[in-house]
């Protein structure tokens, strides 16, 4: 559905995109992260036709953003970091408007009171938009973006400034859009990503770091999988039969009955594991998947580039 390929982006001598190429498939939500200065806001309005790129492609639904602009940008719902609004207008007007703007061709009255109910703004459709809180305007910006059923939603930092119950609302919607619509957002707060997104695309000083399924990224970024387990029996006779599984790398004793075992992420050793510990005759306690978090990821995967 989005398909961007050795995008770069030259202010000068400096390099905001640094040839990256990835792609969104249709029912995927992606979080697009990275630091402050990193190019993710830039490649963004790229991919929105906000910007061009110095070299590279962009294409939404089959169409090149530059060369077929008009079919692209209909295929787009975007909400910028600060909601594109008109503060003098009411909010039911200000939404006709952009209706109009985007040239949709739904009925107009049904449609704009859908997208309203959607977004939970119906009770104050009469009001000056400079007269809403924050978290309205924000949720405004995110109507104006689903006028049209675009089938390709861009978000940047969709929950700012909302109260926690609305970040709540916020992220159920994007969930439910997410069967529907591809959705790429940014998000700077990356447990918000965790519970959202499919799959994390990192960039960091122009170049993307990682591109992996949100339950993967800490097994990229260390380059093995880690699987905690506590049971029960002989120190020995546990790690023998941890050692023994294929694609098992290292055995780790943290604590009474508790060990930390590595193996190869593209592998799922579960099962191996359950069949090992009975034929040891160790039950097994507790096991589960374990690692760094998101978070641990995110730096660690920016310090690298930093260090570069």
């Amino acid at each position: 559905m989005v398909e961007v390929k050795n995008l770069s982006k030259t202010y000068g001598d400096i390099k905001a995109v640094d040839n990256i190429s990835f792609s969104a498939d249709a029912g995927e939500i992606l979080g697009f992260l990275g630091p402050n200065g990193a190019g993710k806001s830039t490649t963004m309005n790229i991919i929105t036709g906000y910007l061009s790129s110095s070299s590279g492609t962009v294409t939404i639904d089959g169409f090149d953003i530059l060369d077929h602009p008009k079919e692209a940008k209909k295929k787009i719902g975007y909400l910028p970091e600060i909601p594109p609004l008109y503060p003098d207008m009411t909010v039911i007007g200000y939404l006709s408007f952009i209706f109009d703007l985007k040239k949709v061709r739904l009925p107009k009255e049904e449609h704009i009171k859908e997208v309203m109910a959607i977004v939970k703004i119906t009770d104050v459709k009469n009001r000056i938009i400079k007269n809403l809180s924050k978290g309205y305007k924000q949720r405004v910006g995110f109507a104006q973006a689903l006028l049209g059923n675009p089938p390709v939603l861009i978000l940047d930092e969709p929950t700012v400034g909302l109260d926690p119950k609305q970040i709540i609302e916020i992220r159920n919607l994007i969930k439910s859009l997410g069967k529907k619509h591809t959705v790429i957002f940014s998000s700077h707060v990356l447990s918000e990503v965790s519970a959202i997104c499919d799959r994390v695309v990192m960039i960091n000083n122009g170049k993307i770091v990682a591109d992996a399924k949100t339950d993967k990224l800490a097994s990229v970024v260390s380059g093995s999988g880690e699987l905690t387990l506590e049971a029960e029996g002989s120190p020995s006779t546990i790690s023998d039969a941890l050692n023994a599984i294929t694609g098992v790398k290292k055995v780790e004793k943290t604590g009474a009955g508790r060990y930390s075992v590595y193996y190869d992420p593209d592998l799922d050793i579960r099962k191996a594991v359950f069949k090992a510990m009975a034929k040891a005759d160790c039950p097994i306690l507790e096991m589960y998947s374990g690692g760094m978090s998101l978070e641990e990821s995110f730096l660690k995967l920016t310090e690298r580039g930093e260090k570069k």
